[in-house]
C-alpha cells in the first residue's frame, strides 16, 4: 500500500506539511515559545525538512523492510532532544499532520491507505521516542535548560562574539564530546523565546563555550549580540549531536565554511588536548582573513599537531597571503581539484548548504567513500529533504 501511494505522497507533501504547521500552531501556540524555530516556519524549511524525513523514511522500509534509517533517526533525535520534545508531542503532530493530509488527498484517499501511513508515522515516531529517552537518560541531570552567566564576550572575527559561560547553579554538568552542540534559548521583545543550536568550541567536556556569527535579519542573534552582556544569565540545554570527532587512529579532513568552522575548531582543539599523532587536513573558506572567526585559535591549535596541514581559500586574499600554519592560501572559492586528501580518511563538513554539497561531490570523486563524510547542519535538514 505504501508503495502503491508514496508518489503521490511524496508529490503532495510539501504542499501537505505547511497547512499542518499551520494548523497545530493555531491549536498548540505555546510550541511556538522556545520550542519551533519561527524562522523556519517563514523560509519554509521546517516543512521542506519533515516532509523529506516522511518521505525518506517511508522509502527506507519499503527498500529495507527489517531495517530503520539509523542515521536519519539519530540526527533528528539529536535536534529534538537539544529543543527538549516530548513524547506526548508526537500526537499532537500525527492529530494535525493526519488531518492536512485527509483534507487535501480527500478525493483519493482511502482507510486503508490512511491506516497504512499511520502506521509508517508510528513507526517513525516510536523509534524516535526510544532513541530520545536514551539521549535524555544519558545526561547528567533531567533539567531541560540550566542557567548558565556569561564570564567572557570577546570579538572573534567581523560580526562574530565567542561567549565563554560558566554555571550559575549547582546542575551536574554533563561533559561535552566535540563536534556536539547547545540549545541557546533567549527571550524576544514579543515575549517569546527562541532557542538556536551553537557548536561548542572550546575544549570539550565541562566547559561552555561558543561562538555567533550576528545575522542583522535574525531573531537570536542579534540579542546575543546587542543585549545579552557579561554577567547576565543564557539558558541553555545539555550538548547533543551525533556529528562528533572518532576515536580511530586514521587520517581527519575538516573541511568548512564561514562560521562552520566552529565544529572544526572543536575537533581540532580535541586533538590538541590528546596529543594525538593522526593526520588532520583543515580545510577553510571565507570571504576574508577578518571574516575568518576562530582564526587565531584555530592556527594557534595546527600549530602544536605536528601532523596537520592546512589550506584556506578568501574570496579577498589581498590581507591574508600569509598566514601563520596554513601551507597554502588561494583566492576564490574552495576547490579541491589540487588538493591531495589522505587515504582512508574521515572528513566533517560544516558550511553553507551549496558548499557542502559541493565540497561532499568533490570529495567523493577524489576517493572518499561517501560514508565516511560526515555534515553538521544548523537548522532543519533540507538536505535530507532532496
Amino acid at each position: 500500500m505504501i508503495e502503491a501511494t508514496l508518489p503521490l505522497v511524496a508529490e503532495r507533501i510539501s504542499h501537505i506539511t505547511p497547512v499542518f504547521y499551520q494548523r497545530m500552531f493555531a491549536a498548540h501556540p505555546e510550541l511556538l515559545d522556545g520550542v519551533f524555530n519561527r524562522a523556519n516556519q517563514s523560509s519554509g524549511e521546517q516543512p521542506q525538512a519533515l516532509a523529506g524525513s516522511i518521505g525518506v523514511f517511508a522509502t527506507y522500509l519499503i527498500q529495507n523492510p527489517d531495517a530503520l534509517p539509523e542515521r536519519m533517526l539519530a540526527r533528528i533525535a539529536h535536534r529534538h532532544t537539544s529543543l527538549g520534545i516530548t513524547a506526548d508531542q508526537y500526537q499532537i503532530v500525527y492529530d494535525n499532520l493526519f488531518s492536512a493530509i485527509a483534507d487535501d488527498l480527500a478525493e483519493v484517499i482511502t482507510p486503508e491507505i490512511a491506516e497504512a501511513w499511520t502506521e509508517v508515522y508510528w513507526l517513525m515516531a516510536d523509534a524516535l521516542i526510544s532513541i530520545e529517552r536514551d539521549l535524555y537518560a544519558s545526561q547528567a541531570n533531567d533539567k531541560m535548560w540550566m542557567p548558565w552567566r556569561v564570564a567572557e564576550k570577546r570579538p572573534a572575527g567581523a560580526d562574530a562574539i565567542t561567549f565563554v559561560l560558566e554555571p550559575a547553579d549547582e546542575t551536574p554538568v554533563t561533559p561535552a564530546l566535540p563536534g556536539q552542540y547547545v540549545s541557546v534559548k533567549v527571550e524576544l521583545e514579543d515575549g517569546l523565546h527562541q532557542a538556536r543550536q551553537y557548536s561548542l568550541m572550546g575544549d570539550a567536556g565541562l566547559s561552555r563555550v561558543f561562538t555567533s556569527k550576528l545575522d542583522e535579519l535574525g531573531e537570536v542573534s542579534p540579542v546575543l549580540h546587542n543585549r545579552i552582556q557579561v554577567g547576565d544569565v543564557l539558558e541553555i540545554s545539555n550538548p547533543y549531536g551525533e556529528v562528533v570527532l572518532d576515536d580511530s587512529e586514521g587520517p581527519v579532513i575538516l573541511a568548512s565554511a564561514g562560521i562552520g568552522c566552529t565544529p572544526s575548531a572543536s575537533m581540532l582543539r580535541a586533538l590538541v588536548n590528546a596529543g594525538s599523532e593522526r593526520e588532520v587536513l583543515l580545510l577553510h573558506a571565507d570571504r576574508s582573513h577578518d571574516a575568518w572567526a576562530l582564526s587565531e585559535q584555530m592556527r594557534a591549535d595546527l600549530s602544536r599537531l605536528g601532523t596537520a596541514n592546512a589550506h584556506v581559500w578568501l574570496e579577498d586574499a589581498s590581507t591574508g597571503h600569509e598566514l601563520a600554519g596554513v601551507h597554502k592560501v588561494r583566492e576564490g572559492f574552495m576547490n579541491l581539484d589540487d588538493v591531495e586528501l589522505p587515504a582512508q580518511a574521515t572528513m566533517y563538513l560544516c558550511g553553507p548548504m551549496p558548499f557542502m554539497k559541493a565540497i561532499r561531490n568533490q570529495a567523493i570523486n577524489a576517493g572518499v567513500p561517501a560514508g565516511s563524510i560526515h555534515y553538521e547542519i544548523f537548522g532543519p535538514d533540507s538536505w535530507l529533504a532532496d
